[in-house]
C-alpha cells in the first residue's frame, strides 16, 4: 500500500526538536534523515522522487527549513549547515510539547518580511498558493515563492563568503550582464591600498573605456559617506563610470548623492540576487515542460 508522504509544514516540528539537540547545527543531510526517523518514513517513502531525481522528503525538509528561517527560527551559518538561531532555541525549549498545529500553519505561512529576509524590505511576499486558484495561476505563484525562497539562500550565501570570493561574484555576475568582451576583461584589483575599486570593467578590446566597481559585503546600510569615498577614487581615476554593489540597502541620502552626480548606478542586495539569478551565477535552473494545446495544428 502507497501511504502518502507528509506535506512540507508537517516537517517543521520533527527538523525544530532535531536541530535543538544540537546547539552548534547539524549538516542539512543528517537533518533529513532524522526528520525522517521523527516522521517514521518507510523506505518506500524516502524513495519517492521527484521528476527533477530529488527525493520527496527531501525536498520537503528543505521547504520546512525555510519557513522557519523565515520565521527567525534558524539559520544556515554556511553551505549545507543548519541551525536555531537563538531566538529558535528559546522558542523550542518554551514549546516543549507538541506545537499546535495553528502555531505550525503560522510558521508555514511565514513569509519575507520575517528576519531572515529583512534585507528584502522591497519585496513582495508570494501569496499562499490557494486551491482554487487556476492551474497557471498556481504554476505562477510556485515559481515566485521558489525563486524568493532562493534570493534568501543566495543572499546568506553572499554573506558566509570572504571579501574577495564576494569580489569575484560581483565580477561574474557583471560579465553575465554581457560587459566586457570575455572573462578576462573584468579583474579583481580589491586588497589593501586599492582605493575603494574593486574591480575594474575593460568595455572595449584596448581597454580604453573602464568601469570601476566597489563591492561591499555588509550587513548594515551603505550611506553617503561611502559614495562620495567612491566617487572620489573614481574621479582619482579620471573614470566616468562606477558601479557601487552591496549586500545590504543604501541609505536615502546616498541614493540622492547617487543621483546628483553622473556615472554611478547603485546596486542593493535584493537587486544583486536577482541578477544572480537572471545570469544564472551561484545557481543552475531546471526547464519544466508545460504542455499547451495548439490549436492551429488541428485547423
Amino acid at each position: 500500500m502507497n501511504i502518502s508522504l507528509p506535506t512540507y509544514d508537517q516537517f517543521i516540528e520533527p527538523i525544530l526538536r532535531v536541530l535543538q539537540q544540537y546547539p552548534e547545527g547539524l549538516r542539512a543531510a543528517e537533518v533529513h534523515d532524522a526528520a525522517a526517523d521523527y516522521l517514521q518514513l518507510t523506505q518506500e517513502q524516502r524513495s519517492e522522487l521527484l521528476s527533477s531525481g530529488q527525493a520527496v522528503y527531501k525536498n520537503r525538509c528543505g521547504w520546512a527549513h525555510d519557513r522557519l528561517k523565515r520565521a527567525g527560527l534558524s539559520f544556515s551559518p554556511r553551505r549545507g549547515l543548519w541551525q536555531l538561531t537563538n531566538e529558535g532555541a528559546v522558542y523550542a525549549s518554551k514549546h516543549s510539547s507538541v506545537i499546535a498545529e495553528a502555531e505550525i500553519q503560522r510558521i508555514a505561512s511565514s513569509n519575507l518580511d520575517a528576519p531572515i529576509a529583512s534585507k528584502f524590505s522591497k519585496m513582495v511576499a508570494t501569496d499562499e498558493i490557494h486551491a482554487n486558484a487556476s492551474p497557471d495561476d498556481q504554476l505562477e505563484q510556485a515559481l515566485q515563492a521558489l525563486r524568493q525562497a532562493t534570493a534568501g539562500e543566495l543572499l546568506e550565501m553572499l554573506l558566509a563568503v570572504t571579501p574577495s570570493r564576494f569580489e569575484v561574484i560581483v565580477l561574474d555576475v557583471l560579465h553575465g550582464l554581457g560587459y566586457g568582451i570575455s572573462r578576462q576583461d573584468l579583474q579583481r584589483v580589491g586588497g589593501s591600498g586599492d582605493a575603494g575599486i574593486d574591480g575594474v570593467i575593460s568595455l572595449d578590446k584596448l581597454g580604453l573605456e573602464k568601469v570601476y566597481v566597489q563591492a561591499k559585503r555588509w550587513q548594515g546600510t551603505v550611506g553617503r559617506p561611502e559614495l562620495q569615498a567612491f566617487y572620489g577614487a573614481l574621479a582619482g581615476q579620471k573614470a566616468k563610470r562606477g558601479v557601487f554593489i552591496t549586500t545590504s540597502s543604501f541609505t536615502a541620502q546616498a541614493l540622492d548623492f547617487a543621483k546628483s552626480v553622473e556615472g554611478i548606478v547603485l546596486i542593493d542586495g535584493e537587486r544583486l540576487v536577482n541578477l544572480m539569478m537572471d545570469t544564472e551565477v551561484g545557481v543552475t535552473s531546471r526547464i519544466l515542460r508545460v504542455p499547451s494545446l495548439d490549436s492551429d495544428y488541428f485547423e
